[in-house]
Formats: structure tokens, C-alpha cells, sequence
């Protein structure tokens, strides 16, 4: 069954926009694998969520990435030099955008295969949850793409720039079309899925629940979708209706708890199980992220200042608990959160392929998400209360009289006068430590304009440095040449 949905798949690669699709676009679309079972329509939505990650290109594009040293050139590899230059990456390579713009198309192909399927048959309500997760996988695929490839949404702006396209059924011929229409249409088609989705996911049941996307995890999706779009109270309420008992503080990652004790090697396997509460979606991402040839060993990534800056005596008083390592030495850092898995695709030479287990949806997000909706709204005894909730998993032995968060000692920290801008720089600091690695920062960065500012070093220790200004058009990474080729508009630059 695997080999008949991979090629079906396949078959049904659109935009013409990656080289591993290209072979394929003269099938025949008709020729497609049908789907006439529930189960058949529950093993494709397997591949309904994208198979690679954005770690590399929203990490070393942000201010979590720095120019280790001049004299660090055995290390140059790309994608890394053109991300950190905020160039154009040419190319479909491990870890860039455009290969992370191909996997979300894919997983978009896939929901729309799967929603065809079902208004084609008579499934009845076996097929509900099924739906649900392919309009909800949809949303959230056509989401981080108009994130990473469109301009910022502007909370109660026109949003009249170039979104994403959006396809809506699978395609019936080898060549379409599409246009980008605007960030404003892309959001509402969004909201318009996650809206639709969401409720025939209630009570839906997995073999493992946290690699699909759950009633938890589309809510969680959703408290980050009106976050972006500036709708606090269903930021609060989604995140809210995670847990019925509302009990976030036990379910976020333990680091002063259940993560404490366990060895360096044994920490990204716990960190990244499918079974922790804090996982609410994993994706199994084909990346090099781990590995000397990505993120660790680069010359532009995770050095000396981004570590001080990782391991900073925080807001609360004191710094949080990380698993900090290297990978060859000093200056090789790595979080150690990502556990590598390596598929062997022939035995006998014992050649394959390395995968991680992306978490993309984390319970931890959804808290600090809601948060900020609170200090959106100027509660801030209930923002407070949700970051000590978080801060107290994170601090050896916290002590809330020692290290509990208030308005002032927000203001002071920061030297601050005004109580909402000193809260938000509390809760962006708190969540770019705790999500190092992740690519988070970058969609904060891009929320709250944020200016980013990258140093080179030469050969003989001269500094310079440029910065990415917040209406630099480069914040929206380029779209892939292929889909360029195709007829679809680029991002100016």
C-alpha cells in the first residue's frame, strides 16, 4: 500500500516547482491511485504534512546565527553563507527554502487527493475525521508557507502583498496555472479550512495521535494562526480547549523535572517521543540539521554569542535549564534536542538517509502564545501567571518569591516605563531561549519587525556587520526558480 500511495502521490506533484517532481509531471492525472476505502484515505493523509523542516533557513537567518570566526572556512557550506547574506539560495539542497516550499506543496497535493476522495465516495461519518485532518494539514501547510514566502501580516492592515497559491483540488492537467493572489485572500482561505476542520477532529483516535493532527494540535495551530492575525481572544480560547483540566504547567517540557536527570544522548529520544505531552505534532523531516554538514559545524550558526545570549540570566532572575553541547569543540554548539534517525535505504552498503523528529506543534508554544494574547490585552496577572507556570519548569529549584515574574521587575530589567512593552520583551526573550533551534524566533522577528543584525569577521579579527532592516523585502524568502519557470511571480527584491 506504501508503493501505490507514493506513486500516487507522485503523480500528483504540483506547481511544477521541485526537480524530484519534475520526471512526473507527464502522468497522466487521471491515472491516479483511487482511494475507495477509509482506510486507504487514512494511509495517504500520512503524507499530508511536509517532510522537511525549516530549522536551517529560519534559524541562520535570524539573529540566533553569528559568524563564528574568519579563520572558520572549512565550514562554509550552503546553504549557510547565502542564508546568513539574506540571499537567494539557488537550488533544492537540504535545509533551504525552496525545498521546504516543496515539501509543503506536496503535503498540500495530498489533502486535496484525500478531500477529492471523500466528496467522491460514500464514506459516511467514518470519513469525518479524516476530512478534518486534511482541511486542518492543509490550512497549516499553506500557513508556514505564506509565512516564510509573503510578506508579514499586518494586524489590521490592507495585507495587500503577494501570498501563496492556494489549490484547492488535485490537478487535472500536467501544467496548471496558479496564481498568488494576496496575503489578505491566502489568511482568509486559511481560517476558512482550520474553521471547517477543526471540529470533525473532536474525538478523533490515531494509532499515534501525535503525528496527525488532533483536536490538542489543531487547536494548538490555531491559537498560532490568530496570534499572527492579532485575534486575542481566540488565541486564548484555542489555547484553552488543549487541555480540559487546564493544566499546562504538567504537560509543557520538564527540564527541571521528568528531562533532568537523563544523560546527553538519552535526552533528544525523551525530548522528541511521540508520547510526551508537550509533542502535540511531529513531523519525521528528512534533514542534515544534526549533522557536520548542517547546522553544528557551520560557520555561520550557533556560536559563542548566540550561547551567552542562550544562557543569559533571564527576566525571572535567573537563567533556564539547557542541554548545550558541541559538535567538535568549541564553537560548535548544538541544543541537543533533535533526535536523529537513520533510514537505511540499502542494506548491504549500509547507505540511507537521516531523519529528525521535528516538534512543530509543542504544548510549551501554545502557553506562550497565550500569554501574549493576555498581555495583548493588558492582563497581565493572567500573562504572569502563565509565564512563572513556564518559567518553573524551566529554573532549578525556582522559587516564586525569588524568581515569580511582576510587572516592575519586567520594566526594571528591560529599563522600561511602559508595562505592555516591557511584558513583551519578557515573553519574546522567554521564548527565544526556550525554542533555540526551532525557528520561532524568526516568526517572532518577523511579528514585531524586528531589525537583525549579522557580524563578519575577517581573516585578521575586523568586525563589520549588516543589518536586516524590518521593510527589507528579503524577510520573504524567495520562491524556487522552478516555480518562477512556471509562471509564478517572484518576490521582489
Amino acid at each position: 500500500m506504501n508503493k501505490i500511495l507514493k506513486n500516487s502521490l507522485l503523480a500528483v506533484c504540483l506547481l511544477s516547482i521541485g526537480t524530484g517532481c519534475k520526471k512526473y509531471l507527464d502522468v497522466n492525472p487521471d491515472m491516479r491511485t483511487e482511494i475507495n476505502s477509509v482506510e486507504k484515505l487514512g494511509q495517504l493523509l500520512v503524507t499530508a504534512y511536509p517532510d522537511r523542516n525549516y530549522f536551517t533557513f529560519a534559524e541562520v537567518a535570524s539573529d540566533n546565527a553569528e559568524d563564528k570566526t574568519g579563520g572558520f572556512s572549512t565550514h562554509v557550506n550552503e546553504p549557510f553563507p547565502t542564508l546568513y547574506n539574506w540571499n537567494v539560495v539557488v537550488g533544492t539542497g537540504n535545509g533551504t527554502p525552496s525545498e521546504y516550499w516543496n515539501a509543503c506543496y506536496r503535503a498540500i497535493a495530498a489533502a486535496n487527493q484525500a478531500l477529492e476522495a471523500i466528496r467522491e465516495n460514500n464514506f459516511g461519518a467514518a470519513a469525518n475525521q479524516y476530512k478534518g485532518e486534511a482541511l486542518v494539514a492543509r490550512a497549516y501547510a499553506e500557513f508556514m508557507l505564506v509565512t516564510f514566502f509573503s510578506p508579514a501580516y499586518e494586524i489590521g492592515g490592507a495585507n495587500a502583498g503577494l501570498g501563496v497559491p492556494y489549490p484547492l483540488t488535485p490537478e487535472t492537467v500536467t501544467r496548471p496555472v496558479y496564481e498568488r493572489g494576496t496575503v489578505a485572500s491566502t489568511y482568509a482561505q486559511i481560517e476558512k479550512d482550520l474553521e471547517e476542520g477543526l471540529p470533525l477532529l473532536v474525538g478523533s483516535k490515531y494509532q499515534v495521535p501525535h503525528y496527525h493532527f488532533t483536536e490538542q494540535a489543531a487547536h494548538a495551530f490555531a491559537a498560532r494562526f490568530y496570534l499572527f492575525k492579532g485575534d486575542w481572544l481566540k488565541v486564548i480560547a484555542h489555547a484553552n480547549a488543549i487541555y480540559t483540566d487546564g493544566n499546562f504547567k504538567a504537560n509543557i517540557r520538564q527540564y527541571t523535572g521528568s528531562l533532568y536527570n537523563l544523560t546527553f544522548a538519552e535526552h533528544p529520544v525523551e525530548y522528541t517521543k511521540a508520547e510526551k505531552s508537550w509533542n502535540l505534532l511531529l513531523a519525521n523531516t528528512y534533514s542534515v540539521f544534526q549533522r557536520t554538514s548542517g547546522a553544528t559545524r557551520a560557520r555561520y550558526s550557533f556560536g559563542e554569542t548566540v550561547r551567552s545570549f542562550y544562557s543569559v540570566v533571564t527576566v525571572f532572575g535567573a537563567s533556564f535549564r539547557n542541554r548545550v553541547g558541541t559538535n567538535g569543540g568549541a564553537p560548535n554548539y548544538t541544543t541537543n534536542k533533535f533526535n536523529e534517525y537513520f533510514y537505511i535505504t540499502n542494506t548491504q552498503s549500509n547507505t540511507g538517509l537521516p531523519y529528525i523528529m521535528a516538534p512543530i506543534l509543542t504544548a510549551d508554544e501554545a502557553l506562550l502564545n497565550r500569554a501574549e494574547a493576555f498581555i495583548q490585552r493588558e492582563d497581565y496577572t493572567s500573562a504572569i501567571k502563565d509565564l512563572n507556570d513556564f518559567a518553573s519548569t524551566r529554573i532549578v529549584n525556582y522559587n516564586v518569591n525569588t524568581h515569580g515574574l511582576t510587572v516592575d521587575k519586567a520594566k526594571a530589567y528591560f529599563n522600561l516605563t511602559d508595562a505592555k512593552q516591557a511584558m513583551i520583551e519578557a515573553l519574546l526573550q522567554t521564548k527565544r531561549v526556550a525554542f533555540m533551534q526551532e525557528g520561532i524566533r524568526w516568526m517572532d522577528i518577523l511579528r514585531y519587525k524586528l531589525p537583525v543584525k549579522h557580524n563578519f569577521l575577517a581573516t585578521d579579527g575586523t568586525e563589520t556587520f549588516k543589518t536586516l532592516e524590518a521593510n527589507d523585502p528579503r524577510r520573504a524568502f524567495q520562491i524556487p526558480q522552478d516555480a518562477i519557470a512556471a509562471g509564478i511571480t517572484p518576490n521582489p527584491r
